[in-house]
């Protein structure tokens, strides 16, 4: 396992590449590469062999990635920062750090992240409403990444950052029963 500043160093690294002027990539682009590299790698057991095995060459492992992110037609840029990873033993890392990637291209470009949770799948015009209306609280463009969870029984809940902003049936069942024990009206389950 790779520390999260491990993590961090190697993401910031890359954000400070694909943000600098001239670097001819689109960071949502950068995004899309690397998980299609790592899609490809974590497919397949064989290249996450090659990749993590101390016994391969590092000659043989650079080929191999040569070879995928031809095939992909990943960006020069991409390539080559995995190719870095590998020379440093950190190839299994890429699931993390392009988590962590993700994280610093959101907040160098003003972006705050949202975990949304819904008790059904939301349909495109829900999730552009909730979107709007997350951007408004939070002061800012909202990135949502969307959970189904059928234990809400209905609604939303959305956390951004250490923030709950709980819309869901359960939530609101819960905040009704603290009332209710509050004024001493709850009888015994």
């Amino acid at each position: 396992m790779i520390s999260s500043a491990v993590v961090s160093r190697y993401a910031s690294a890359l954000a400070d590449v694909v943000l600098a002027a001239g670097s001819g990539l689109d960071p949502a682009q950068s995004v899309e590469q690397l998980k299609s590299f790592d899609e490809v790698v974590r497919s397949s057991s064989d290249l996450r062999s090659v990749l993590a095995t101390p016994a391969i060459s590092a000659a043989r492992k650079r080929e191999v990635i040569k070879d995928i992110a031809n095939a992909l037609g990943v960006s020069g840029v991409i390539r080559n920062f995995i190719l870095v990873l590998a020379d440093h033993g950190r190839a299994a890392a890429l699931p993390q750090i392009l988590d962590g990637y993700e994280m610093a291209l959101d907040a160098r470009l003003g972006f705050v992240r949202a975990e949304v949770s819904s008790a059904s799948e939301l349909t495109e015009s829900q999730k552009n409403e909730l979107a709007a209306q997350l951007g408004k609280v939070a002061g800012a463009q909202v990135r949502m990444r969307f959970t189904v969870d059928a234990d809400l029984i209905g609604g939303v809940s959305a956390r951004i950052g250490s923030t709950v902003y709980d819309g869901s049936v359960r939530g609101q069942l819960a905040t009704l029963r603290s009332r209710m024990d509050q004024s001493g009206l709850v009888v015994n389950q």
